[in-house]
Parts: structure tokens; C-alpha cells; sequence
């Protein structure tokens, strides 16, 4: 039975789904960016020798690594556990986990020549079913706990690592191809929204309650490429997904976060997505009022403030809801939880976004 898309366990924590709508609460819902992640202990336990991509075509693995910091922690949100990078090898790239290095793509695209290399026409439910399998799964183990959230890369980082073939400071290399080839820059962009907007499609009829699209490498473009190359299509994804769910009568909150895009919030609280994610680098409340109240924020707590004595850590989320406010807010951190940290200071971050914000909510 946990193979069928339907008769999922009835939602008993919605809390996550009305804040992205910016419906009232009785407290601020939180969840983790990278909360399936190596900081567990039994997170490496589970995956210790195996193939980091096998982990990931493995629908029960993933369910298991996605439950694992729900029976740890009253998060208000799960997340698939996946990898943006899923995407490129569906489209006929060879990715690979290096240790100590990260991701790698033995043979990055060079040239616009290259983009021949690429299938033409994604089959996404036979190349990616792995990832709508795992969904379906999840949703019937997680009993309706809290609501399960897809995800995928956006088209200009998914871009950028196929260029750089891994991880890169400068991102010289793709960005060479927007200044000197524009138009096949563009030819990749669309290919990759086409793949996205079917994959993201998938996951909701998979299951999927909520969808967030990772644009990581925002902050290594000016506002002027961002607007050429990124912007457009974030918007086209969003546009696309929303207006096939409609017609099937379906609605999902969408979630858009642009590391380092703090120059672009305006043009991102205008692009179809109900929810905008922040990094660290970004004071709340001028966010609150440079977005005008259009769209719910997640976000943005800087990871490295974990590091903290607990104490310390309750004030600065004390200090981070008296910025954004109660309303139409999920708290997150600015970025992925790091190796090193320790779940206990998780545990109390989590304690700490519910316990001020029901009082605040009180106190109103």
C-alpha cells in the first residue's frame, strides 16, 4: 500500500502550510535546510559505505533519512532527502560524490557544442521515478505527522556546476558562457526549466505538499545577469507549475531561495511564489519591508550562531521573531546545517522558535 499515491495518512500539523499561505498559527512552524544531514550521528551511520547518488535512487533510504531528525526533533516540516544534482543526470550527465571534494562531473560541458551531449527529451518519470517513489513512500510513513516538502535546483546553479563540474569560488567558467555565449546559456536554461517543471509536477503527484526551488549560486551573479538569466526563469517555473496544478484543481506553496540574492528581493516577492528563503545576510525586518507584505519569508537565522551556548541561541531567535513577526513566517536557518554541529543545539533552536513565538502569539 505504500506504493499508490492516495490514501495518505490524514495531516495532523499544518501549521508549515498556513504560514506559507500567511494564514494565522499558534506558533511559528520551523524546519532545516540540510536537517536530513551528516551532523546526525545515525544520518552517517545509515549512509557509511555507500554511494551517495545510490542512497538517493533508493526509495526506502531515503524515507529512513528523511524520518530520522523527525523522530529526533518536533520539526513542523520534512524535506525529501535528494540532491539538486539529480537533475543533470537525468539529462545524461555523469555525476559523481568525491570524498573530501563534493560533487563532481567528470566531464563538465565546455563548449555550447557540448549541449548535443544532452537528451533532448527527458523521459522524467523513468529517469527521476526514483525520487517520486521515495516521496510516495514518505508520505505514508511520516502518518500525516507534519507536511513533506519537494525540491529541486534552479536552472542557473544546476547550470553552473555543469560547467564548473563541481563546486567553484568564482564560477568563472559558466559565467564565461553567459558574457561570451548568451544564446546557448539560454538554450540550457530552457532545457533544464523544462526538465524542473516536469520534476517538480511529478513530486506533487507523487505526494509532495510543498515545493522549494535552490537557487545556491545567486550570489556569484550582479543584479543585471540575475535579471537575464535567473530571474526569468524562476518565474517561468513557478508560473508553469502553478498553472497545471490548477487545472488538476491542485495548489502547493512554493518556496524560492536565492543565496545571496538580497539585491533581487524585490523582483523574487513578485515571481509567483508564495514563500521567499533568506540567508543570514539579510536583516528581517528590512526584508519585511522591502517585500511589502506580498509573500510569507523563511529563513534566516546564520548556522554558525548553533555554535552558541543554548542561552544564547534562544535570545538570538527571540531576536530574529521580533523581526520578521509571527505572521507569514517560517524559521530556518540562512543556509544547510554544517557536519560539525551538534543536534542538541538543533534541538534547542527548535525549542526556541516554538516556545517565544507562542508566547508573542499570545501576547498579541
Amino acid at each position: 500500500f505504500d506504493k499508490h499515491p492516495k490514501d495518505f495518512p490524514q495531516l495532523q500539523n499544518d501549521t508549515f502550510l498556513r504560514a506559507a499561505r500567511g494564514e494565522e498559527t499558534e506558533h511559528v512552524p520551523v524546519w532545516c535546510m540540510r536537517q536530513a544531514g551528516r551532523y546526525l550521528p545515525e544520518f552517517r551511520e545509515s549512509r557509511a559505505g555507500k554511494d551517495f547518488f545510490e542512497t538517493c535512487q533508493t526509495p526506502a533510504a531515503c524515507c529512513e533519512l528523511t524520518l530520522q531528525p523527525l523522530r529526533r526533533f518536533p520539526f513542523d516540516a520534512a524535506i525529501i532527502f535528494s540532491d539538486i544534482l539529480v537533475v543533470p543526470q537525468a539529462m545524461g550527465m555523469d555525476v559523481q560524490m568525491v570524498a573530501g571534494k563534493g560533487p563532481t562531473f567528470p566531464e563538465p560541458l565546455k563548449e555550447p557544442e557540448d549541449l548535443q551531449r544532452l537528451r533532448v527529451k527527458v523521459d522524467v518519470g523513468k529517469e527521476l521515478g526514483y525520487v517520486f517513489k521515495a516521496i510516495t513512500l514518505t508520505r505514508h510513513k511520516i502518518e500525516g505527522k507534519v507536511p513533506l516538502i519537494g525540491f529541486t535546483g534552479a536552472p542557473w546553479t544546476l547550470m553552473s556546476y555543469m560547467i564548473e563540474g563541481g563546486g567553484s569560488n568564482t564560477h568563472s567558467k559558466a559565467k564565461r558562457w553567459l558574457y561570451r555565449h548568451p544564446e546557448a546559456s539560454h538554450m540550457l536554461l530552457r532545457m533544464l526549466t523544462d526538465v524542473i517543471v516536469e520534476y517538480l509536477l511529478g513530486q506533487v503527484a507523487a505526494g509532495a505538499q510543498a515545493l522549494q526551488v535552490f537557487e545556491s549560486h545567486a550570489g556569484i551573479l550582479g543584479p543585471v545577469e540575475f535579471k537575464e538569466f535567473a530571474l526569468p526563469y524562476l518565474r517561468d517555473i513557478a508560473r508553469r507549475v502553478k498553472d497545471k496544478l490548477k487545472e488538476a484543481g491542485q495548489d502547493v506553496p512554493m518556496i524560492v531561495f536565492a543565496k545571496d540574492g538580497h539585491y533581487a528581493l524585490e523582483d523574487l516577492s513578485q515571481s509567483h511564489y508564495e514563500v521567499v528563503g533568506l540567508d543570514w545576510t539579510i536583516d528581517p525586518q528590512s526584508a519585511r519591508e522591502r517585500t511589502g507584505g506580498k509573500v510569507s519569508l523563511q529563513g534566516n537565522m546564520d548556522p554558525c550562531a548553533l555554535y552558541a551556548p543554548k542561552e544564547r541561541i534562544s535570545d538570538i531567535v527571540k531576536k530574529m521573531l521580533e523581526g520578521f513577526g509571527t505572521r507569514a513566517y517560517i524559521a530556518n536557518l540562512g543556509h544547510g546545517l554544517y557536519p560539525d554541529m551538534d543536534p542538541e543545539s538543533v534541538g534547542a533552536f527548535v525549542e526556541a522558535v516554538h516556545t517565544h513565538s507562542r508566547q508573542m502569539i499570545k501576547q498579541k
